[in-house]
């Protein structure tokens, strides 16, 4: 996993346009594509407590506004606060009876928050100790609760008032007894036959509605030594800290209280083009497996940068690149211009190759991972970017195919490297080992003005063999396809440019 700390010197281009590295790519097996995270529709598996590792469904998250019950964050370095516990302070004695009888009593045990990183306590902000270590803690009140609960009451007497006028609009106007015994009275025709007014009295009273928001042009004063006194920067929240409690925004650190954590989220990506699983992780917060995890480094060869010789105008320097193959099939790799289409094609049987079209390609539609239709969304596409890369050199490929065994993670140990049932190329072939090769290219850079003393780019297409196990109704043998991905490597700058 050493690529994921290195820049994003190979880019893999997406079905989109858009150029990533491949460890943010997807691939998906059923429309054969490569999949950037702006391709991929992004849905709320579970939600849980980081801390107490708490899984709840998605209703009682709201009802609990997103945050959990049992554990806090400082407010001051927004670090998990922990439950310490202490001994509660004894009174003094008021007499001497009093005095032997506290000698025979045992110190209770408090429990208080306490921050590992800051040292901040709930004691500093004035939060009594509490005598049990499960929680009970005082509530911070927001001083315009009762303002935005006459406001979210209000909202939903009009919300329920819209409803009933759109349930009114799909019936006709006139109707008669006998057409309601079938399927029984409605709450409109039970109110007409009491006497009573088609509306609520709650809904046609404009009294209950909240008083509006007044503009006030009185401002509170200033404190009397706002100018004089010094200022001590260390009593002062921060500006972060104030957007972390928007309720109360607290100028000073003693009017701090601790918060509660919010709930993360567990979430599965689904491919925007066949709306088939690309990732989905399981449904225990303390698993960290995936049921589905379709990522591009497992399916796609990988391409690394191993040493590239001065880049100069005009003279051929030599470029080292390291190619793995992490499936577990042999495959055959080229190396083609850019030019090259990107439409995918099948082996057949005779060794021809034919172009996969959309139909043909395994959508499957009988994959245990596809939403119904009743359930499944209308998938929003985007035509493809253009992209703006130009290459600013020529690269020298090689016409000879390259051969890749599959993936053995005990080759990774074995010292022999045995590679002569290999008929390789050697002034391409520099090195073989497993299911990595070396190969050797040139690239001659040319003089571009418009990108003067920017890094120097060439791109290329990879293609590549595919096998997909997949099975469908359509093929129940695994299907052989010749796959291409357009790669942009930045090389860098001309020598004696900045």
């Amino acid at each position: 996993m050493a690529y994921l700390f290195q820049p994003d010197y190979v880019r893999y281009v997406c079905s989109c346009g858009s150029l990533k590295p491949i460890s943010k790519m997807y691939f998906c097996r059923h429309c054969l594509k490569i999949r950037c995270g702006y391709c991929v529709c992004h849905e709320a598996d579970s939600h849980y407590c980081p801390n107490c590792m708490e899984n709840l469904p998605s209703a009682e998250v709201r009802l609990k506004k997103n945050k959990c019950s049992n554990c806090f964050d400082c407010p001051c370095c927004f670090q998990t606060l922990c439950t310490r516990a202490g001994q509660a302070p004894l009174r003094p004695p008021a007499s001497s009876a009093d005095a032997k009888q506290d000698v025979k009593a045992t110190p209770k045990k408090v429990y208080y928050l306490s921050c590992s990183l800051c040292r901040w306590t709930s004691r500093d902000a004035g939060i009594p100790d509490q005598y049990v270590a499960t929680g009970g803690w005082p509530e911070q009140e927001n001083p315009n609760s009762t303002r935005i609960s006459t406001l979210i009451d209000f909202h939903k007497v009009l919300a329920s008032k819209e409803k009933q006028e759109q349930q009114r609009k799909k019936f006709p106007t006139k109707r008669t007894f006998l057409q309601y015994e079938k399927f029984g009275l409605t709450s409109a025709m039970v109110r007409k036959r009491a006497g009573k007014p088609l509306e609520p009295k709650s809904l046609i009273q404009h009294s209950d509605q909240p008083a509006p928001a007044v503009a006030n042009e009185e401002v509170d004063d200033l404190p009397a030594g706002i100018f004089t006194e010094a200022v001590d920067i260390t009593k002062i929240t921060t500006l972060e800290q104030r957007l972390q409690h928007p309720d109360v925004q607290a100028e000073k650190i003693n009017e701090l209280r601790p918060q509660h954590k919010q709930f993360l989220v567990k979430r599965s990506q689904r491919c925007r083009g066949c709306e088939h699983n690309v990732s989905k992780p399981e449904y225990s917060p303390q698993s960290i497996k995936f049921k589905i995890q379709l990522a591009a480094f497992y399916h796609v060869p990988e391409i690394r940068i191993v040493t590239c010789e001065p880049l100069r105008v005009g003279v051929a320097s030599e470029l080292l690149l390291k190619i793995c193959n992490p499936t577990q099939h042999q495959t055959q790799i080229s190396l083609l211009p850019l030019d090259t289409p990107t439409t995918p094609t099948t082996v057949t049987a005779s060794g021809e190759e034919q172009e996969l079209k959309r139909e043909n390609i395994q959508m499957g539609s009988e994959s245990p991972n596809l939403l119904p239709l009743a359930v499944r969304q209308i998938s929003v596409t985007e035509d493809p970017k253009p992209i703006t890369v130009v290459s600013g050199a020529e690269i020298a490929l090689p016409e000879c195919p390259l051969f890749l065994p599959p993936r053995d993670d005990a080759a990774e140990y074995d010292e022999t490297n045995d590679a002569s049932h290999f008929q390789d190329d050697k002034k391409v072939v520099v090195w073989r080992k497993g299911n990595k090769i070396v190969v050797r290219l040139h690239v001659t850079p040319f003089a571009n003005e418009q990108n003067k003393g920017e890094p120097v780019i060439v791109g290329f297409v990879l293609r590549h063999g595919y096998v997909n196990t997949l099975a469908t109704l359509e093929h129940k043998a695994p299907q052989k396809s010749e796959l291409n991905v357009q790669l942009f490597l930045t090389l860098g700058n001309l020598v004696g440019t900045a």
